[in-house]
């Protein structure tokens, strides 16, 4: 984190994309049903495109994204374009709240890949942490309506989606702060969600859905679009410029409160005991293995 920073430099933009990530869920599911989940994903990122354009435009910042398109392909497949049709299909069969709390596995997987990549290896205490949340990730896939099974029904191709794009998200974040952190947040927020509209255009209009989709999967779509993808892309970005990546994939903290609040509330959805042991035992494992939750703070 930059020298200095106050808390209220960063808190309240912090919390604010807690809660629009965690709506996004909610979102998302009310579209893919009838959308599916290619379509849904390409119109995410395309609506996103659209609304992140203009502002590109505006501040004259296109050259800086001709020259960083490398960069941002990478950036639009890895945490846009993977992720984003694996939580659309595993939404289709798991809850809002079972798949925002697979989610908070993100930090994990950044951890991890900071170790196996940077060879940033963690501390004894970080990698119990990492072992803990991973445990707790099992835990929560095994307790799943249904249980861990491939057939139809079965969550396990859900809860396999949902581990793949929270890998994709902790991946993303770790190659931003290496090599994007001096890239304007626009110019990743517009361009990463370009290089995605053009990733998942062929196949988000080869399975587009046969029955024209209701005005309610629209406007949903349209939400998820414009505020959980183009807004809080710009907000994410800068939080990793302001933050670091560590502290910024902390978001995952934020997100399964906000999620499951709007699931219980807006989709009669139900939080079992044992998904919210297994959150904590996630949640915890992410704060030792992030640091936030050192060993010498312990009495």
């Amino acid at each position: 984190m930059t020298v200095g920073l106050r808390r209220r430099d960063w808190l309240p933009e912090f919390v604010l994309l807690g809660m629009i990530w965690g709506s996004s869920f909610f979102f998302m599911r009310m579209g893919v049903h009838e959308f599916g989940p290619l379509p849904t994903a390409w119109m995410r990122v395309s609506i996103a495109s659209l609304t992140l354009l203009p502002f590109l435009l505006w501040q004259q910042q296109t050259s800086v994204l001709r020259q960083q398109w490398k960069n941002l392909l990478g950036m639009g497949v890895f945490n846009s374009a993977v992720p984003f049709f694996c939580f659309a299909f595993a939404l289709q069969s798991i809850t809002t709240g079972l798949s925002s709390i697979l989610n908070s596995t993100t930090p994990l997987f950044g951890a991890l890949i900071a170790w196996l990549w940077l060879k940033d290896r963690p501390t004894r205490w970080r990698g119990w942490g990492l072992l803990l949340g991973f445990s707790g990730a099992a835990w929560l896939a095994a307790s799943a309506p249904g249980g861990v099974t491939f057939k139809t029904g079965g969550s396990g191709w859900a809860i396999l989606a949902c581990l793949t794009a929270t890998s994709c998200y902790g991946f993303s974040s770790i190659y931003s702060q290496r090599n994007m952190k001096h890239v304007p947040p626009m110019v990743i927020a517009a361009g990463s969600q370009l290089a995605a509209c053009a990733v998942l255009a062929l196949p988000g209009l080869w399975y587009w859905p046969s029955a024209w989709p209701s005005t309610q999967a629209w406007l949903s779509l349209l939400a998820v679009g414009v505020m959980s993808t183009g807004l809080a892309y710009v907000i994410y970005f800068r939080l990793i410029a302001k933050t670091g990546a560590a502290r910024t994939m902390t978001l995952t903290y934020l997100i399964p409160l906000f999620a499951n609040l709007i699931g219980v509330f807006a989709l009669d959805e139900v939080v079992t005991g044992t998904m919210l042991l297994a959150g904590v035992v996630i949640l915890l494992g992410t704060a030792m293995a992030s640091g936030l939750f050192p060993r010498q703070a312990l009495p």
